[in-house]
């Protein structure tokens, strides 16, 4: 059960928490392809490809662990190691990655995710706490944000407790008085936990949980956590 009295901060994963990430990153990786089509049509293809790109992405991770935190830099490493393997122009690499993060910004909210964000944002310092490289002020909601702090950035990623940490260090609290709020059961509910916090799983797809320990709360949408966070009466 949440107990609402320890609350003074919100700590919120992005990424399928608050839009669809496989649709935003399939159509920027379409832009990106599209670009690199008449400059480079050999890392073209194999960016076309989903088991030559996943081949690629899995030797990159191989040869630079040091990037697995980093998903900016993992991918325009991706997108040199194919130029460079197909023997063309390594110099477009940069250019090819410009395209394909200002698509990833290019987010659709859910439904439930601006009018959650205000009605938390009026109660609550709300941090951002993400493995993946949105922008919440490109995607047009930092407003909302009293901070973000992701691993790209911070160097570690959830489940990590020191990232969450963190966050709650960025809202002026102590972990034990933020709840963290995802859809990812490892990195945001079990790392949630293991740093102190009270947590709340969103699970939109209705899946079964698997773990031992036990989130908060669980919630089908970001209606139900406001509803949840509203004291009686």
């Amino acid at each position: 059960m949440l107990d609402l009295t320890r609350i003074r901060a919100i700590g919120l994963d992005l990424d399928d928490t608050l839009w669809p990430i496989w649709p935003t990153i399939t159509r920027a990786e379409a832009q990106m392809v599209a670009f690199l089509q008449s400059r480079a049509p050999g890392s073209a293809g194999m960016f076309a490809d989903p088991q030559r790109r996943q081949a690629l992405r899995d030797g990159v991770v191989r040869e630079r662990p040091d990037l697995s935190h980093n998903m900016s830099a993992l991918r325009q490493e991706c997108i040199r190691v194919a130029l460079r393997d197909s023997g063309e122009d390594a110099a477009l690499a940069e250019q090819a990655f410009a395209v394909f993060f200002e698509h990833r910004m290019q987010v659709t909210l859910f439904a439930d995710a601006l009018p959650a964000l205000a009605y938390l944002a009026s109660r609550y310092p709300i941090v951002a706490v993400s493995n993946g490289n949105a922008d919440i002020h490109r995607v047009g909601i930092g407003h909302h944000f009293t901070a973000t702090v992701s691993a790209h950035i911070f160097g570690v990623g959830k489940p990590d407790v020191r990232i969450f940490q963190a966050a709650a260090s960025a809202a002026g609290v102590l972990p034990h008085e933020v709840l963290h709020v995802g859809d990812d059961p490892a990195l945001d509910v079990l790392g949630g936990l293991n740093a102190g916090m009270q947590t709340v799983w969103v699970n939109r797809d209705g899946h079964a949980w698997k773990h031992e320990a036990q989130p908060h709360a669980s919630v089908s949408d970001l209606h139900q956590l406001c509803a949840l966070l509203t004291p009686p009466g």
